[in-house]
């Protein structure tokens, strides 16, 4: 329903003349510091489950730090650049100034709990905000208010879309010289699709920034310099009179009514309230009325509220609290089809695994149903296990306090879990899952073969895109390195580690080269060992050009037991980047399930490496046309006869190499334009666009990931250091047959 600007217009009427100064005071006095040792288990509503998400150097940390210390939980102001932030504790990332690992921090605010995870912004480490968004129930997007909407902003936001989860932005840095709140909200609006709400309005400009003004109170707050040492923790709440500046006056008029116009056509129920009610006067609408209509608003994911602040200047960032507990979800507004099978049985998600070298594997739980309790077995849903979670802890970045018990919709940190891993479920005991099983299956219907899913889903774990050989300094330390990749991988799924069957050297696959540095960084310092990393390579994929089938026999003799197995296959090139198995009808019904297993083994492991370069393959679909196997022979024997045909029918059916190709953006003056133009030629780029931001030009474009290798370097050379970028994979291209035999030459060592 579109009530239009005609109905605000005419019952909107100028605003009066009130006068009213108040000093508000957030948080608590320095001496009096929140204990994390008075945690109890709040109300479910209470409950904020949250993340903090941006692009790179937006002010996430800075955020979550002034969050920390208004609350009360720490007793000075952090900072980025002195390297002293509760949530950035990682050696590396207090070096570096990023944040590399989420982190989860829990605190009180107005007599809510609010469990925040801080998560990086660099692209290498997208898996982290991918978990972390997986189990938060609301995010808050935190956006450079000179630079609006950027490349990771994007992504990002796609993921928090994916999991439905209703957003709160955040214009940083308002205090910059070229902070635009226009800008902002129109890059919002245009990059994101989304619909932003303008709840506040900017008191002064750049370094003049003091404040913002409530449009939903006609409230201005003034943080106002009171010594040297201003936290912000004070500042004065006046409401906002005719006698201030005419042109403050007229922008917050303006801007409330356009806020209460969009409300009321994203709103039913608050356009019925205006039409009844406050006809003759829309701003007499109550600002609790306002705030519920912009509460549901939120919750329906369709529309964004937008709040503006300085958090490096301690200013807005109270008020961003106050959002947070006003618009976004507790747990049960949040619906979760499955867990209602458990009632009040404990059901809970891991989605992160730290390493103690005290308390050994440190698993995060989500807790959607039942309570958790220390000193209790519970059952891995995932793994089919059982286990002894001996201790049970509350967040809080690198610091955790021991509790009796946690309830559902809270985040918690478990102690004694060996064997869990990102993305299992976890329940109180197989008689629970079991009982949930059998109320699924009484309410779908389904028949007694048919197992209804009563496991959680998991965690979409990307493919990585480059690899590296890592060998440790002696053969002395093999086993010490095998064992900290082992836990280091347990703590990123994004790591892949593999052996080359030829070579017999370890594998190390990663998300970028920053990732691969980290890892390397981290081997050295938390395990003591100075590993030795070769070159950093791309991964490619493969596929097929054409259809190709294939028959092949294997005849072998083990012992004294002989094993005989024939298979006939056809591949062919597939949409998407999913490979499939497929049986005939005839065949899928002659076959046993453990027949079908076998099969499906053979082909997947085939899948692996591909005829050309050996890289994974992707885009294949493999029709099973005939299985045949003397008796004796085992399910082994028939998955190498499928793997074998397998590879036939692949370099049958013409290998073509994919490569990586990223979707750059870059920032840069226009004096070093050109530059980076003839640069990005060299290294086969395209560009797509380029914008114009304030006095500097984006540039767009797209680029083989093999030829951005050093290119941060590179960029720096060409700009005097004065641009900034960011890259983020885009797909997978079939390369041009030129550049794949280019390749190819380089692989084999021919050039």
């Amino acid at each position: 329903m579109i009530w239009g600007r005609c109905l605000v217009s005419a019952g909107r009427q100028g605003c009066r003349c009130k006068v009213s100064f108040i000093k508000r005071h957030y948080g608590f006095l320095p001496d009096d510091v929140k204990s994390l040792r008075a945690v109890v288990s709040p109300d479910i509503s209470k409950i904020r489950n949250i993340g903090i998400m941006a692009h790179i150097d937006a002010g996430k940390t800075t955020t979550t730090e002034r969050m920390l210390y208004y609350s009360g939980y720490t007793r000075a102001l952090g900072d980025v650049d002195d390297g002293d932030t509760v949530t950035d504790f990682m050696a590396q990332e207090r070096e570096r100034g990023i944040t590399i690992q989420s982190a989860a921090v829990t605190f009180d605010w107005n007599s809510h709990r609010i469990n925040l995870i801080d998560t990086p912004g660099h692209v290498d480490f997208t898996l982290e905000v991918e978990r972390a968004l997986r189990v938060l129930d609301g995010a808050v997007a935190v956006f450079d208010a000179s630079a609006g909407v950027e490349a990771q902003t994007m992504t990002v936001w796609r993921q928090a879309e994916k999991h439905n989860i209703p957003c709160v932005c955040f214009l940083n840095k308002m205090d910059k010289p070229a902070a635009d709140l226009k800008f902002s909200m129109e890059s919002i609006r245009q990059k994101l699709k989304a619909n932003p709400v303008l709840l506040q309005v900017p008191v002064g400009s750049g370094k003049n920034f003091s404040g913002v003004v409530d449009l939903l109170t006609n409230q201005k707050l003034i943080w106002k310099p009171g010594s040297a040492r201003d936290d912000g923790r004070v500042f004065d709440t006046q409401t906002l009179d005719q006698c201030d500046e005419p042109e403050l006056v007229q922008e917050v008029g303006e801007a409330r009514a356009a806020l209460i116009e969009q409300v009321a056509d994203l709103d039913d129920e608050f356009a019925e309230l205006l039409l009844t009610k406050f006809s003759d006067d829309f701003d007499a609408v109550p600002p609790v009325k306002l705030q519920e209509a912009v509460r549901r608003v939120t919750l329906t994911r369709k529309g964004v509220p937008v709040l503006c602040g300085s958090s490096l200047r301690n200013k807005g960032v109270q008020p961003l609290l106050d959002a947070i507990t006003a618009y976004l979800p507790a747990p049960d507004e949040r619906h979760h089809d499955l867990v209602r099978w458990y009632k009040d049985d404990l059901c809970a998600l891991a989605f992160k695994v730290l390493h103690d070298k005290q308390r050994g594997p440190l698993v995060f739980l989500r807790i959607y149903s039942g309570t958790v309790k220390p000193q209790t077995a519970v059952h891995n849903l995932s793994r089919n296990c059982t286990e002894r979670m001996s201790r049970l802890l509350v967040p809080f970045a690198d610091q955790h306090v021991e509790i009796g018990s946690m309830s559902a919709g809270n985040i918690a940190l478990t102690v004694g879990l060996k064997q869990t891993v990102t993305g299992d479920t976890i329940v109180a005991s197989k008689a629970s899952a079991a009982a949930a099983a059998r109320r699924a299956q009484n309410h779908s219907g389904s028949g007694e073969g048919e197992r209804p899913d009563i496991i959680l889903s998991g965690v979409e774990i990307p493919d990585p895109v480059f690899f590296c050989t890592i060998e440790p300094p002696t053969m002395a330390k093999q086993a010490d390195l095998e064992n900290a990749l082992s836990c280091l991988q347990r703590e990123d799924p994004s790591l892949k580690v593999r052996m080359d069957p030829d070579s017999g050297q370890i594998i190390l696959c990663g998300m970028g080269e920053l990732h691969i540095e980290i890892l390397h960084d981290r081997i050295r310092r938390e395990y003591g060992i100075e590993a030795h990393l070769g070159p950093l390579q791309v991964a490619y994929r493969e596929t097929v050009l054409f259809e190709a089938s294939a028959t092949n026999t294997l005849d072998r003799t083990v012992g004294e037991r002989r094993h005989v197995a024939t298979v006939q296959l056809t591949v062919r090139p597939a949409e998407g980047a999913a490979c499939e198995v497929t049986f005939t009808k005839e065949l899928e019904e002659q076959l046993s399930a453990g027949m079908k297993e076998a099969v499906k083994s053979g082909v997947d492991s085939s899948f692996l490496q591909g005829p050309v370069l050996g890289s994974p393959v992707q885009g294949v679909s493999a029709l099973i046309q005939s299985v045949g196997a003397e008796a004796g022979t085992s399910p082994t024997m028939v998955s190498a006869c499928v793997s074998r045909c397998m590879l036939k029918a692949l370099k049958l059916a013409g290998g073509q190499v994919l490569e990586p190709v990223m979707s750059l953006e870059v920032t840069v003056g226009e004096e070093h334009l050109g530059a980076v133009l003839g640069d990005l030629a060299q290294r086969r780029g395209v560009v797509r666009d380029i914008q114009s931001r304030h006095d500097d030009k984006v540039l767009l474009a797209s680029a083989p990931l093999a030829e951005m290798m050093g290119y941060s370097t590179a960029l720096r050379t060409l700009t005097s250091g004065n641009a900034t970028f960011s890259l983020e994979l885009d797909a997978y291209e079939p390369m041009s047959t030129q550049d794949q035999n280019s390749l190819l030459r380089r692989v084999t060592g021919l050039l």
